[in-house]
C-alpha cells in the first residue's frame, strides 16, 4: 500500500526532471545565439548616441534635428514590423533573421558615409525598416518553444542582451572615437558605424544555418523530447482557448488591446533617455574624454541587468505581471525625473541613469510576457507585431520632444519630465486597463 501511494510521487519527480532537462537543452541551443544577435541589434541602433558627440557638428545637426533623426528610425520600424512578423510565421525564423540582420548591418555600416542631415534621416528610416520584425519575431519564436509560465525568465535573459550591448557599446564606442579618428582618412564616427555594423551581416548568414524553425523540425531533439515540448505547448494553448481571439479583428474590438498598445508606447520614451541621450547628458556634466564617457555609460546597464533578472524571476514565481510592470515604470520615472537636478554631478547622474535603466528594462521584459498570454495562438503573430508597431509612435515622439526642449529651452529638463509622466501613465494602463483574469497563464 505504501509503495503504491509513493509511486506516483516518484513518477512525477522523474517527469519533472525530464521536463527541466529538455527545456535546459532547448534554452542552451537557442538563447545564446539569439542573445548575441540582440546585442548586435542594440549596438547598431544605439551607437548613434555616441556618434552624435562628433558627427552632428560636421553635418550641421542641432539637438532638435538629431532628435528628429533618432525618431525617424521608428518610422521605418513601424511600417514593416507587422509584415515581417506575418512573414516569419509563414517562412520561419531562419530566412527572416537572415534577411533582417544582413540588411540592418549593411545600412548601419553605410551610415558612415552620410554627409548631410537629409542623408542622415534617410539612413535612419532605412535602418528602422531593415531591423523591423527582429524583436517581435523573436518574441513570437519563443512561443513556438516555451509555454507562458517559462517565458518571463527566457525573455528577461534574452533582453539582458540590451544591458550587455550597453556595457560593450560605451567603452567600445568611446575607444573608437578616441583612437580611430584619421586612420585610413576616416573619422572616428565613421569607423564607429563600420566596425559595429558588419558583424550583424555575418550573424544573419549564420542564423540561417544554425536555427530551427519549429520543435518538430529539430534534429537535435529526440522524438520523446519533441513530444514533451509539443504536449506542453498544446496544454498551454488550451488554457487560452476559452477566451481566444478567432482573428485579429476580434482582438481589435477590445479596449484591453489599446491599453496594451499605450503601455508599450510608454516604453520607448524611457529607452531614448537611456540609449541615445545618456552620452550627451554625461558629457554636459563635465566629462570630455570619449573613453571615460563610454565607461560611465556602461555602469547603468550593469544595474539594469541585475534588476531585470530579479524582476523577471519574481514575476514568474508569483505568476504576476501587471504590478511588476507598474513598479518598473515608477523606477524609470524616478530616475529620469531627477536627472535635471543632478546635471553637474557625473556620479549622481550615473546612479540615476542606473535607476532609469533598471525601470526601463523591467518594463520592456515584463511587458512582453503579457501579449502572448492574452492573445490566442491564432493571432499571436499579427497581434504581437501590431502592438509593437503601434507602440513605436513612442520612439518617434520621445526624441523629438527631448530634442526640441534641448534646442528651444536650452535644457532637456522639460523633455525628461515628459518622459517620467508618460512612463507612469504606461504603468497605470497595464494595472487599470488589463484585468488579471485576462492574462491566461498555466502554473507549472
Amino acid at each position: 500500500m505504501h509503495a503504491a501511494r509513493s509511486n506516483p510521487i516518484g513518477v512525477s519527480a522523474v517527469a519533472q526532471l525530464q521536463t527541466e532537462a529538455v527545456y535546459r537543452k532547448v534554452t542552451w541551443r537557442l538563447l545564446p545565439f539569439l542573445f548575441i544577435c540582440y546585442v548586435f541589434a542594440y549596438l547598431d541602433r544605439a551607437n548613434i548616441g555616441f556618434a552624435h558627440l562628433q558627427f552632428s557638428r560636421e553635418i550641421g545637426l542641432s539637438d532638435a534635428a538629431f532628435g528628429l533623426g533618432v525618431g525617424l528610425f521608428y518610422v521605418g520600424y513601424m511600417l514593416f514590423e507587422v509584415p515581417s512578423n506575418l512573414w516569419l510565421a509563414r517562412v520561419g525564423v531562419r530566412k527572416t533573421l537572415m534577411r533582417i540582420m544582413a540588411l540592418w548591418g549593411i545600412v548601419s555600416a553605410a551610415t558612415a558615409f552620410v554627409q548631410t542631415p537629409t542623408q542622415f534621416y534617410i539612413a535612419r528610416v532605412l535602418l528602422g525598416a531593415a531591423e523591423a520584425g527582429f524583436f517581435p519575431g523573436v518574441i513570437l519564436y519563443f512561443t513556438y518553444w516555451f509555454p507562458a509560465a517559462r517565458r518571463a525568465r527566457v525573455t528577461s535573459i534574452f533582453m539582458t542582451a540590451i544591458c550587455v550591448s550597453g556595457i560593450i557599446s560605451g567603452p567600445l564606442s568611446g575607444w573608437i572615437l578616441n583612437n580611430m579618428s584619421g586612420f585610413l582618412d576616416y573619422k572616428g564616427w565613421q569607423w564607429l558605424f563600420l566596425l559595429e555594423g558588419f558583424p550583424s551581416v555575418v550573424a544573419g548568414v549564420f542564423a540561417y544555418v544554425y536555427l530551427t524553425d519549429r520543435p518538430e523540425q529539430a534534429t537535435w531533439l529526440s522524438d520523446d523530447e519533441k513530444a514533451l515540448l509539443l504536449g506542453e505547448l498544446s496544454r498551454d494553448a488550451q488554457t487560452k482557448a476559452a477566451r481566444g481571439h478567432g482573428s485579429i479583428w476580434v482582438a481589435l474590438k477590445e479596449p484591453k488591446f489599446y491599453f496594451l498598445t499605450f503601455a508599450y508606447f510608454s516604453v520607448p520614451w524611457a529607452s531614448i533617455v537611456v540609449h541615445i541621450w545618456a552620452p550627451s547628458v554625461i558629457q554636459k556634466s563635465g566629462v570630455s574624454n570619449y573613453w571615460h564617457i563610454g565607461l560611465l555609460s556602461a555602469i547603468p546597464y550593469v544595474v539594469g541587468a541585475i534588476a531585470m533578472y530579479l524582476l523577471g524571476r519574481n514575476s514568474d514565481r508569483m505568476l504576476e505581471r501587471r504590478w511588476h510592470f507598474m513598479a518598473s515604470a515608477l523606477m524609470a520615472a524616478l530616475g529620469v525625473s531627477l536627472l535635471p537636478a543632478a546635471a553637474n554631478h557625473a556620479g549622481i547622474l550615473v546612479a540615476l541613469l542606473g535607476v532609469a535603466t533598471a525601470g526601463y528594462l523591467g518594463m520592456l521584459s515584463l511587458f512582453w510576457t503579457i501579449p502572448p498570454a492574452y492573445l490566442s495562438s491564432t493571432v499571436a503573430a499579427s497581434g504581437i507585431g501590431l502592438i509593437s508597431s503601434l507602440g513605436q509612435f513612442g520612439g518617434i515622439s520621445a526624441p523629438s520632444v527631448i530634442g526640441y526642449a534641448s534646442t528651444h529651452f536650452g535644457s532637456s529638463a522639460t523633455g525628461l519630465y515628459a518622459v517620467a509622466v508618460v512612463s507612469i501613465l504606461g504603468g497605470l494602463a497595464v494595472v487599470l486597463g488589463i484585468p488579471a483574469r485576462a492574462i491566461s497563464e498555466r502554473r507549472e
